[in-house]
C-alpha cells in the first residue's frame, strides 16, 4: 500500500512536472484539468503556487507576466471545452459506468453544488479539486446563458491564477529558502484543497443516518 501511494505522489508531484516538462507543460495540466473530465486528479492548486515559487527563484525560465497570461488563457479555454462538451455528450457521463479513474458521484457533487450556487460556482468551484472539473461541464449540460458562462469563467481563472501564482510568486521572492519546504507546502495544499469536499461527504453521511432513523 505504501508503494502504491508513494508511485502515485511520484507520478503527481508537481515540482516534477514543472522541472522535466516546464512552461509548456504547466499550460496542459491546467488545460486538462479545467477542460477534459478525466483531468479532475491532476495537481491544480499547488502547481499554479509551484509555478510562481520556481518562477521567483529562477528554476523555471520565464516571466510572471509571460506565466500568469498563459495561464489564464489555459484555464479560460480549458472551461469552454468543459462546457461545450456538457451540452454535446454531458448527458452520457449520468450513463457512463464507473471505472478506477471516473465517477458517477464526481458529476452528481458538481450537481449538488452548481445547484446550491448557480453560476459562481464556476468562480468558487476554481478552488476545488474536482468541481474545479465538473461545473463547467455541468454549467454544458444545463446550457447557462454563454455571456453568463463566459464572465464567470473568464473572472474565476483570472481569481484563481492571480492569486495563487502571485502568492507563491512574491513568498517566493521575499523568502528564497522556502523552495527547501516543497513536501510541506504540497501536504498544506492538499490538506486545504480537500477539506471542503470531506466536510460535504461527512455531512451527507450523517444526513443520510438521520434520514433513515
Amino acid at each position: 500500500m505504501h508503494e502504491l501511494l508513494a508511485n502515485i505522489f511520484e507520478y503527481l508531484d508537481a515540482e516534477n512536472l514543472i522541472r522535466s516538462g516546464g512552461f509548456y507543460l504547466v499550460l496542459f495540466i491546467v488545460f486538462a484539468e479545467t477542460g477534459l473530465f478525466f483531468g479532475f486528479f491532476l495537481p491544480g492548486d499547488y502547481l499554479l503556487f509551484l509555478a510562481g515559487l520556481f518562477v521567483a527563484s529562477g528554476m523555471m525560465d520565464v516571466s510572471i507576466y509571460t506565466l500568469c497570461g498563459g495561464l489564464i488563457i489555459a484555464g479560460t479555454a480549458g472551461n469552454f471545452v468543459g462546457y461545450y462538451f456538457g451540452m454535446k455528450a454531458g448527458p452520457m457521463l449520468f450513463k457512463r459506468d464507473d471505472s478506477w479513474f471516473f465517477k458517477r458521484k464526481y458529476i452528481v457533487m458538481a450537481e449538488e453544488f452548481y445547484n446550491k450556487y448557480g453560476g459562481t460556482a464556476l468562480i468558487l468551484g476554481r478552488f476545488m479539486p474536482i468541481i474545479r472539473t465538473f461545473a463547467p461541464i455541468f454549467a454544458g449540460i444545463v446550457r447557462l446563458d454563454f455571456k453568463r458562462f463566459v464572465l464567470y469563467n473568464i473572472l474565476g481563472c483570472i481569481l484563481w491564477v492571480s492569486l495563487l501564482t502571485l502568492l507563491g510568486y512574491f513568498l517566493g521572492r521575499e523568502f528564497p529558502q522556502i523552495v527547501e519546504y516543497i513536501e510541506y507546502i504540497v501536504i498544506g495544499f492538499i490538506v486545504i484543497a480537500t477539506a471542503p469536499i470531506a466536510i460535504a461527504v461527512i455531512k451527507k453521511f450523517f444526513k443520510k443516518k438521520d434520514s433513515e432513523k
